[in-house]
Formats: structure tokens, sequence, C-alpha cells
């Protein structure tokens, strides 16, 4: 295959990922965040139940009419499904693209108090190159800024900026679709004008780097932040404001050749993530499709429900069917009925 084939190929990928009524399940925990979480329902954080976990939400029926793509970390895309059907192998058979968190986390950055840089960048061409082998078709790369007094400055900015594209170029020169995930924490008492401030100059470094490193933006895709208030501020915001403050911001600074846009959720509840994807779907057309990548925002009610036993599989797939189809209806700008979702985890708890 030759390098613009490959492009054309990944430009395809991209597209698929963010099908209309589609997004991406974000199932790429590093074993300390699932630990975590396993940790809140009494759950051993062992390789098998987390094998087992994982096999629970690829193996829902009905949930690749809303998934176009699922995130993997780097034990889950070497792990299989019950029936010794490779996970990767799995996903593709069913319809959604199989890919693969492959950043090492954000460290301290050197000169820098109270922000982050991400690393990972050594030793990625190689390990992109497995990665394909083994089934992934796409990667993501976060990257995480920080608002406080004085923060983010551009040095944090400008050295994420910069690390991202050097991610997403690498992952093209591999023929897989880079997710350049710049988000900014949402932790705080900063204001959504501070967020949109902060989104913003984000933003605008990001695509300067993209451009500068001759990343084809046409075959990349952006998962950012909503332009939220910090959750610790006293004046909150309403869906309708939370969806104009965030297109405006991509409007400034993401250029229309991006296929789409794909939402972290970023600490939200279910219920407000998906109002403010659906609120953002409904503020009418924009030039890229406006989709989500969710984690947390997907699983919990699930992970609630399963709290680690094979009895409970049934209940907690009906439970993530129903977070998938609400969030694949907010692509439309529906909200749908999360109430089963919130009664079935409750009833588990």
């Amino acid at each position: 295959m030759t390098m613009t084939d490959r492009l054309f190929d990944m430009e395809e990928i991209a597209q698929a990922l963010v099908a209309p009524g589609k997004g991406i399940l974000a199932a790429d925990e590093s074993t300390g965040t699932i630990e975590k979480r396993f940790a809140a329902i009494g759950v051993d954080s062992t390789a098998e139940n987390r094998r087992a976990y994982r096999n629970l939400l690829f193996t829902t029926p009905g949930v690749e009419a809303h998934l176009g793509g699922v995130i993997l970390f780097d034990e889950t895309i070497r792990q299989a499904a019950d029936d010794g059907t490779p996970f990767a192998e799995l996903l593709g058979q069913r319809g959604m693209i199989p890919g693969i968190k492959v950043d090492r986390g954000a460290k301290p950055l050197s000169g820098a108090p109270g922000e982050k840089v991400t690393e990972g960048l050594d030793g990625l061409r190689e390990r992109l190159a497995e990665y394909r082998e083994l089934g992934a078709r796409f990667t993501k790369w976060r990257a995480v800024i920080a608002i406080a007094t004085d923060l983010p400055s551009a040095y944090a900015i400008r050295v994420n900026a910069h690390a991202l594209a050097r991610f997403a170029a690498l992952s093209q020169e591999a023929g897989l679709v880079p997710i350049v995930e710049p988000e900014v924490l949402m932790d705080g008492e900063h204001t959504i004008e501070q967020s949109f401030e902060a989104t913003s100059r984000t933003l605008q470094a990001v695509f300067a780097e993209l451009v500068i490193q001759r990343v084809r933006l046409e075959a990349t895709l952006l998962k950012p932040n909503m332009v939220l208030p910090g959750y610790a501020c006293e004046v909150q915001a309403g869906h309708e404001e939370i969806a104009a403050a965030t297109i405006r911001a991509l409007r400034r600074h993401v250029p229309a050749a991006v296929p789409g846009v794909v939402f972290l959720s970023g600490g939200q509840s279910d219920e407000d993530a998906t109002a403010n994807l659906a609120a953002l779907n409904r503020a009418g057309d924009q030039p890229w499709q406006l989709s989500f990548s969710y984690g947390r925002a997907l699983q919990a009610a699930a992970l609630k429900a399963w709290a680690g036993d094979e009895a409970n599989v049934p209940a907690a797939q009906a439970v993530f069917a129903e977070r998938a189809a609400a969030t694949g209806a907010a692509r439309r700008g529906a909200q749908g009925d999360l109430k089963r979702s919130r009664d079935v985890a409750a009833s588990r708890s």
C-alpha cells in the first residue's frame, strides 16, 4: 500500500468512527484507574477480572449501532473474549473499529509547578507498528491542561501541543488515525469564561503544531473538553450556554478539514454528558461531526450493576446498551431516557 492509499484508508476510518449516530467507547483505563473503579464496587483488579469486565462491554448486543470504535489499553488489546477471539478481532467482526491508547501518562512538567506534560514518544514508532499488527486502526494521546491562577502557562500549552502533533504524525506514518486529546481540566473554581479562554489558547496551539508537523487533518479526530465552568465554581452553566461556548471555541480554532470532534465527558455525570452533547447537536449545522468518546459516562452504571458477579452480566449489559443508545440519540440532538439505567444500577448498590 502506498502512502497515498494509506492516507485515503485513514480518512475512511476517521469518517467511520464518527458516522451519524455513532461515537467511541473509551475503554482504555490504565491499570491504576480501573483498580480505583473496581475498588469502589468491591472487586479485585486482577487481569482476569479486567478481561471479564471488558468482555461484558464488548459483547453487549446492539451497541455496535451506536459505537463506531473502542479505545483499548495495552493489556486489553492482548486479551481475548470468552470464546478465545482476540478483543480487537471481536470488535472488528461486530463493526466496531479497535483503537489503542499509546501515551504513557502525564508527568510533572519541569519548571512549571502545577502543570504536566504527557510522556511516551520514546519508542513510539516501534510500538505503533506492533499495535497495528495486533489489529488497532486508530490511536489516542491525552494531554492535560490545568486552570488556576496564572495557569495554564504558554509553556505548558506549547510543549503539550508539540507532543500531540509528534504523536499524530507518527500515527499517520504507521497508517493509524490519531485522536488528539488536549483536555482542559474542569477541576477548580474557574468560570466558563476562563474555561473558554484556556480552551481557545490550547486549540490554537495544537492546530498550529499539527500543521507545522504535516499532520493530515482529514485523517485526524479531535477529542476536546466541552467548555464548562469549573466544578467548584459558584455559577454553573446550562446545557445551551455550554454548547454555545464550546462551538464558539471550536469555530475559532478547529479547521473544517477535521472530520469529527469526539468530546470527552471529563467527570460530568452521565445525564449531563448526554444532555450537553444533545445541546451541541441542536445548535445548528457545523463543519464537523459532533460526537463522543466517553469512558466513565458510558460505563459507570453498567460497572455498578455488574459488581463483579457473572450472574449480573445480562443486567449490566442491558444498562450499558441503554447508555450507548441514549448517547447515540444525543448525536441527533435528542436526550434519551436514562431512568432505567439509574434504577438498575441503584438496585445493585
